[in-house]
């Protein structure tokens, strides 16, 4: 299913449009995009279309477009909703490299969480980042995420292995957080792996794909 809008200071979290779809395949055809994320190939048109249909239908995920200034920039959402147990995961992509290092990682996470917990009424997110991606373990650490555990040599990627950590928060935890974070906005790079999961978290993959999307 499509997110409702959700605006923000300079971000807004809004349904995924039909002319999102060129948009994805172009990003996720770029390895400096997709560098953080555990998908690696591109996707056909066809591919996305289908994953728009699929999202669009899904009673387990909510999928949403991030945009700025009116312009599509990246990919957001919760995914694999357990409804009886009140759990999910998350993940995000921007995909636009002009919007990197903006700060915008840091209010998509914001958004998201207070829709999940504050809407949805789950109880618990868990998300999943590479060891290297820093700037995204911030964004994350801001709103009240905690390193829950690490899968060891997770990722081969420019010819290494990476570690992939997993961060988790429960409502408590966020409501507590609220306001706490630190000052400073995340890299725009921050890419949570959680696409990975959810595969999900880019509009294409088996985004399906796990957010990893």
């Amino acid at each position: 299913m499509f997110g409702p809008v959700l605006r923000g200071e300079r971000v807004s979290l809004e349904p995924p449009r039909v002319e999102d779809i060129e948009i994805f395949r172009t990003w996720f055809a770029e390895l400096e995009t997709t560098r953080y994320l555990l998908m690696r190939f591109a996707l056909s048109q066809k591919q996305e279309e289908e994953w728009y249909e699929r999202a669009a239908t899904s009673q387990s995920d909510v999928h949403w477009s991030i945009r700025v200034g009116g312009r599509t920039i990246g990919s957001t959402g919760v995914h694999g909703i357990d409804w009886i147990n009140r759990r999910g995961s998350s993940g995000m992509v921007i995909g636009d490299r002009s919007e990197w290092g903006k700060g915008h990682g840091s209010e998509v996470v914001r958004l998201r969480t207070a829709y999940a917990f504050e809407e949805l009424g789950l109880e618990r997110l868990e998300t999943e980042s590479l060891a290297v991606n820093r700037p995204m373990h911030r964004a994350l650490q801001k709103t009240g995420y905690r390193e829950a555990g690490r899968r060891r040599h997770y990722v081969f990627r420019g010819g290494e292995w990476h570690d992939a950590i997993i961060f988790e928060l429960l409502r408590d935890e966020w409501v507590e957080s609220k306001g706490k974070g630190p000052a400073g906005g995340s890299h725009p790079d921050a890419q949570e792996e959680t696409r990975g999961k959810d595969e999900a978290d880019k509009p294409g993959q088996a985004r399906r794909r796990r957010p990893v999307r």
